[in-house]
């Protein structure tokens, strides 16, 4: 039994199936059969923020350009996002939550955790609490959600999707180590496609192999990550449920209706985007240090590419420029999307006391 286990802690984590198109479909019943995407329209070159299940099917995913999304399903039916509308919905099924414990995590609008360990209702059982969650939430929401039941938050996120849509899986304390061993690695928190690559060319496909890497082996090839993989590898996530989710990093972006030509064009479109950081940045509270800024760009053929730095200078509209001009030198094409942004230190868990100011460039 792993050290987890033995705590008996009780998570959920609940998952809203497709959450803008399920609200959309909700009000509009008649959407219901058809394949739906809600985001922005593909002549102004918008993106699907999520589909029903029906899209899925022909292959349309959220953060697809809704030019291709309609191309490969011609029956697609786009619909406008409506965020007052969701964030209403949100709110209803977050009262909802409140009903069975006080500790929730919000992770998006459309999914959180819940530590329902100390909860009495049900018997104490967080699968009945799960099923009664999901209940009340089709008959007072009108929608679906899946949830999983685990002893961690990396386990119960997990589960939560083993049996979407509309479904419910259950990791138990006594199951944890069997479940775990032949989980592809994959499926582990932080493990991207890049690090799953890497991780089969160690002959690593599953938890199970992954146990046979040493912690020093683990650091060796990834760094601090090593760690983490040495822990979730054998089913360890001491993470509690957190109900005051703190900010790790703030930034505006701008999608073109046009593809900007050349990194002059970029670089005049700075200002403006500058200026917005600007405004949201001062409304950030004292308890987060800026640490590093950070440029993305998204050219014409859909690759990304972001690239970070410290601020040896303060937060400059230079520094930014400067990113701009190394960013356009990977890709040199057109680009489709621009954004800047800042990566801050939490001092509330560092115990600090400063915040960095905005620098001006003296034009």
């Amino acid at each position: 039994m792993t050290e987890l286990a033995s705590q008996q802690r009780k998570i959920i984590h609940c998952d809203c199936d497709c959450f803008y198109a399920a609200v959309e479909m909700r009000d509009d019943p008649s959407l219901a059969t058809l394949p739906i995407a809600v985001g922005g329209s593909a002549e102004r070159r918008g993106v699907v923020a999520t589909c029903n299940y029906a899209a899925r099917e022909f292959g349309v995913h959220s953060a697809m350009a809704m030019i291709r999304a309609q191309r490969i399903c011609p029956s697609l039916v786009v619909v406008p996002p409506d965020f007052n509308k969701y964030r209403a919905v949100a709110a209803q099924i977050r009262d909802i939550f409140g009903d069975f414990t006080e500790l929730v995590e919000p992770l998006s609008l459309d999914e959180a955790f819940l530590d329902v360990s100390n909860s009495e209702l049900h018997q104490g059982s967080a699968t009945r609490m799960a099923e009664a969650i999901r209940a009340r939430i089709k008959a007072e929401v009108g929608i679906t959600i899946s949830a999983g039941v685990a002893p961690s938050k990396f386990l119960a996120k997990i589960a939560s999707d083993w049996r979407k849509p509309d479904g419910l899986f259950v990791i138990r304390p006594e199951q944890v180590d069997d479940f775990v061993q032949v989980l592809p690695v994959g499926k582990l928190f932080g493990v991207g496609k890049v690090t799953e690559k890497k991780l089969h060319g160690l002959n690593v496909l599953t938890c199970g192999d992954l146990r046979g890497l040493s912690l020093m082996k683990l650091t060796e090839h990834f760094g601090v990550l090593g760690q983490r993989l040495f822990e979730l590898s054998r089913g360890i996530d001491q993470r509690p449920v957190r109900t005051d989710r703190r900010r790790k990093s703030l930034s505006v972006e701008t999608t073109f209706v046009d593809d900007l030509p050349n990194v002059q064009a970029c670089l005049t479109h700075l200002p403006s985007l500058f200026g917005e950081l600007q405004e949201r940045y001062e409304k950030v509270d004292s308890t987060y240090r800026v640490s590093r800024h950070y440029l993305k760009m998204r050219f014409s053929d859909f690759t990304s590419t972001t690239i970070e730095r410290e601020l040896p200078d303060g937060i400059t509209l230079k520094g930014y420029q400067n990113l701009c001009e190394q960013a356009w030198q990977r890709g040199e094409q057109g680009v489709r999307l621009l954004g800047i942004g800042l990566r801050f230190v939490d001092l509330a868990a560092l115990d600090e006391s400063h915040q960095m100011a905005f620098a001006f460039d003296p034009e």
